[in-house]
């Protein structure tokens, strides 16, 4: 990127950054849900992706309330936008101080038990709530943590995130030749994380069913823990109405001989997640290209 567009860019990234850095916790609610609010006037293009998705994979809720979700959905997002912000704020130890400050864990305990294997932890992952602030809990745990991700530009945005990251105890394999790193991180007992709400085409994803109808979908979770004997835990968030962000890691999923029922299941547990917590999932994601519903199945 040319020098001057790049510090254009920087230079707004701070100054949010440092406005965030200075709201209190139930200002950057009530702002981010105002933002959220005024991003789904104009977003045109994402607002469609969302009700489109909330539709078909929420059929049986009325228009009202598809609409009322819909609303919810992208005060959500604005609320997200000012919690990443902080990521940006210029302020040394500014940003493991934020997370101190509004996450809360709930099931720690069956991190502990799968690390103790030795083997390392495969988390199914998700971008419920808020996903960067979720991967964070390092900043208050002994977890050590890896994400699946890919790099950024210009190259000053990928030092300062990766800076950042590390800040919280998270490092990262990069895309797309990811797995030397993810074995190596498994080897070092920590844990990686993969997120299935994704749309991840061939060869990487395979059909699971989602919502009723087959969508491509990452399939290497089960086929790495089996490998490794890494264990399976669900890992997901939820924002509470106080402003905590609750990160909650749930028990082993055990293993079966069979790599695509594992992955369905998986998959599974994903949309459970996504049915309890609609408001706080990402549906203006793409993530049902090429699917047909109008072959749609009842859910598992």
């Amino acid at each position: 990127m040319n020098p001057v567009l790049a510090l254009l860019l920087r230079v707004p990234l701070h100054g949010i950054g440092l406005f965030a850095a200075a709201l209190p916790r139930s200002w950057e609610m009530a702002l981010g849900a105002f933002l959220g609010r005024a991003a789904l006037i104009v977003d045109s293009k994402r607002r469609r992706i969302a009700a489109e998705n909330i539709a078909h994979c929420l059929p049986e809720l009325s228009a009202a309330r598809r609409r009322a979700l819909l609303r919810e959905n992208y005060e959500h997002y604005g609320r997200m936008v000012l919690e990443l912000a902080h990521m940006f704020a210029p302020l040394p130890g500014h940003f493991p101080s934020y997370i101190k400050r509004i996450i809360a864990i709930e099931g720690h305990e069956n991190w502990a038990k799968a690390a103790a294997r030795g083997k390392g932890v495969l988390f199914l992952g998700s971008h419920m709530a808020n996903w960067e602030i979720a991967i964070s809990i390092g900043a208050v745990t002994d977890m050590r943590l890896t994400i699946v991700t890919r790099r950024l530009k210009p190259a000053w945005l990928h030092e300062w995130m990766e800076k950042t990251r590390l800040s919280v105890g998270v490092t990262a394999a990069y895309q797309p030749r990811t797995l030397p790193a993810v074995l190596k991180a498994l080897r070092d007992n920590r844990g990686v994380i993969f997120v299935m709400d994704q749309y991840m085409p061939p060869p990487m994803g395979e059909p699971m069913r989602l919502f009723g109808v087959k969508v491509h979908t990452v399939a290497a979770i089960a086929p790495l823990a089996r490998r490794t004997g890494a264990a399976i835990l669900p890992a997901s968030a939820r924002r509470e109405a106080d402003g905590r962000l609750v990160v909650i890691l749930e028990p082993e999923i055990p293993l079966t001989d069979d790599d695509k029922a594992d992955n369905q299941r998986l998959a599974t547990h994903l949309e459970g997640w996504m049915r309890a917590r609609p408001a706080q999932a990402l549906w203006a994601h793409r993530r049902f290209k090429n699917v047909d519903w109008s072959d749609r199945l009842a859910p598992l």
